[in-house]
């Protein structure tokens, strides 16, 4: 497969990583654009929200608590945003579905 995220996931592409389990990995943004920025991927292959089913959405909830036992970790306390973009036009890059995390910082609404 040729998926960054999968490819990072298995470890032939470094990465800062941040938290890891059997469902999900994190990892810090390269590009940060908060004090805190990460990111949650699920391990699975799943291209975009567009692509959650019933069989696979408990990965979503999954994620969510992971995203909450993070941001307590990192002082972020109960300020953060999270944003997953779905398709090219609404800026996703990676074909992999991945949770944005940011904090830290005033976040305006609505984003550029």
């Amino acid at each position: 497969m040729d998926c960054l995220f999968c490819k990072i996931i298995a470890g032939e592409i470094p990465s800062n990583k941040l938290y890891e389990d059997q469902q999900c990995y994190a990892f810090y943004d390269i590009d940060p654009q908060a004090p805190v920025h990460f990111l949650v991927v699920p391990k699975a292959h799943i291209t975009g929200a567009n692509q959650i089913t019933d069989e696979n959405s408990g990965i979503v909830g999954h994620i969510f608590g992971v995203i909450a036992k993070l941001t307590k970790e990192l002082g972020c306390g109960d300020d953060f945003r999270v944003v997953t973009n779905c398709g090219p036009m609404a800026g996703q890059t990676v074909g992999h579905l991945h949770f944005h995390v940011l904090a830290g910082r005033s976040l305006a609404w609505p984003p550029g």
